[in-house]
């Protein structure tokens, strides 16, 4: 699900960039915002950081003592995404092994499909070899690069890599290969 979020942050700006004024030091404060903003990449909150779409403040600056960097309090709007349990999906898939599938959708890179017996992808076998897929009694072809539709049911943030992963399944109504 896409979220709106209005965010505020302190952005340091060196103090060899503050030799400007007027649209010239706005424009460092963006920069170094913009920055800052894409290596955050997520948080467990709020989910991965898509796009800043509008500065709202930015407030007066304060000098650190010790370095001299001047500290600005901003304020700004932006896009993130984050998925939840019970939402749709559309991803491809990127690995089918004996355990399950693996797709991407997104910026998110990590929604399992288990075929685990007690988790199993109903009405697909598993067919190993270099290419592994899994086959419906339909004919239906789960493989790589194949486009899927699923529900999430699980979603999990982990923060030593800033990702989160997800559990899914196509066991419904209007779930599993896109023609």
């Amino acid at each position: 699900m896409f979220l709106k979020a209005q965010l505020q942050w302190n952005v340091i700006i060196p103090p060899e960039n503050l030799d400007v004024e007027g649209l010239a030091r706005q424009k460092a404060i963006i920069v170094r915002l913009l920055d800052e903003f894409s290596a955050k990449k997520a948080t467990s909150a709020l989910g991965y950081f898509l796009a800043v779409t509008t500065l709202d403040k930015i407030g007066e600056g304060k000098v650190r003592q010790h370095s001299g960097d001047v500290l600005f309090p901003v304020t700004f709007s932006c896009i993130t995404y984050k998925a939840f349990a019970g939402e749709i999906l559309e991803g491809e898939v990127h690995k089918v092994d004996e355990q399950g599938v693996l797709l991407r959708s997104g910026p998110l890179e990590h929604i399992y499909l288990s075929y685990l017996k007690h988790l199993r992808i109903l009405g697909y076998s598993f067919v190993p070899g270099e290419n592994p897929i899994l086959l419906s009694e339909k004919s239906a072809k789960i493989e790589k690069g194949v486009k899927l539709r699923v529900m999430v049911t699980g979603v999990k943030y982990m923060e030593a890599e800033r990702e989160f992963y997800a559990v899914a399944n196509i066991n419904g109504d209007y779930l599993g290969p896109i023609e």
